[in-house]
């Protein structure tokens, strides 16, 4: 069957609708196709180049799923139609792209409900299409374990990072006083310690460091990674893309990118787009996570001292 084939009718067809298939060539769609058809769903698949007008005739689909596997020159109005589409809540949409292509794939997917998967591999996608397909006809419930597992898995990076955001913001206001109201949060340049950014450095050396001598997967902590890389890019006046960030979060790309959606979420970081380039973003500290944690080093240096 060639990519710009069409399915039959659904009538014909007592399952669920079919998880439409965008993909960038028959390697690409061969991919996305052997996780799906691996879930139980039939593939409708299309070709990049018609993926936006057949997006606005499918009547139905279980999800959407693209993949990608190079840049091409339908990319950017195809992510804008995903977002569009996202959006409305017509389809879940998964997008799968290399690497190479993070920044502009994360540039033009803003909305919340698009799931992006970088080089990931097939827990990964598996769970992806098992979210992404939960509570939309007969096919979700074949996926049930799958999607509260991966619930579960996302309740519990959330409460992580709102309790990384929680202690951060204890560490902005300082020590409460009993029944004193908590004063607003300074913007930077307020009256709080001055860091050096070769401390910074430093701990990020001796962070990764450990990796000579134990199994790194023993100290992930890419919340606490994030921190440290945008707070040292801060004090060196840098701007992080989200590429960069990714890296220094020194997990899989796609679990780096589920903390920068719920950091961002949680109001700890910041997203920018880049003037300059519209298929790049860049993501930098709060004003308040970057208070926290400039007072938490003006803690860590009075211990040190002592």
């Amino acid at each position: 069957m060639s990519l710009n084939s069409l399915t039959s009718p659904l009538a014909d067809y007592a399952g669920p609708p079919p998880v439409l298939v965008v993909a960038g060539s028959s390697i690409a769609h061969r991919r996305a196709a052997t996780t799906i058809e691996a879930a139980g769903f039939r593939v409708a698949p299309v070709s990049l180049a018609d993926a936006v007008d057949r997006m606005a005739l499918q009547a139905s689909a279980s999800a959407l799923w693209v993949e990608l596997d190079e840049d091409s020159p339908e990319l950017d109005r195809l992510l804008d139609r995903i977002d569009a589409e996202a959006s409305m809540d017509r389809f879940s949409a998964i997008v799968a792209a290399p690497l190479a292509l993070i920044d502009p794939v994360v540039a033009r997917l803003t909305d919340s409900r698009t799931t992006l998967l970088i080089d990931a591999g097939l827990a990964d996608r598996m769970a992806a299409l098992a979210v992404a397909t939960a509570g939309r006809g007969e096919g979700a419930r074949l996926h049930d374990v799958a999607s509260e597992h991966n619930a579960a898995r996302l309740r519990q990076l959330s409460d992580e990072v709102g309790r990384i955001a929680a202690t951060l913001a204890r560490l902005s206001i300082g020590p409460a006083m009993p029944g004193a109201e908590k004063p607003p949060t300074a913007a930077v340049g307020g009256d709080f310690p001055s860091v050096s950014g070769e401390v910074i450095r430093q701990v990020i050396r001796a962070r990764r460091l450990r990796a000579r001598f134990f199994d790194e997967e023993l100290f992930a902590d890419p919340a606490w990674d994030m921190l440290l890389d945008l707070l040292a890019a801060e004090i060196a006046q840098h701007r992080v893309p989200v590429s960069s960030l990714c890296i220094a979060a020194a997990v899989p790309a796609t679990t780096a990118l589920r903390w920068i959606k719920t950091m961002t979420d949680n109001g700890m970081f910041l997203r920018r787009s880049d003037p300059h380039d519209g298929r790049r973003v860049f993501v930098e500290l709060s004003p308040g996570a970057s208070e926290g944690m400039r007072r938490y080093f003006g803690e860590v240096g009075k211990v040190a001292a002592i």
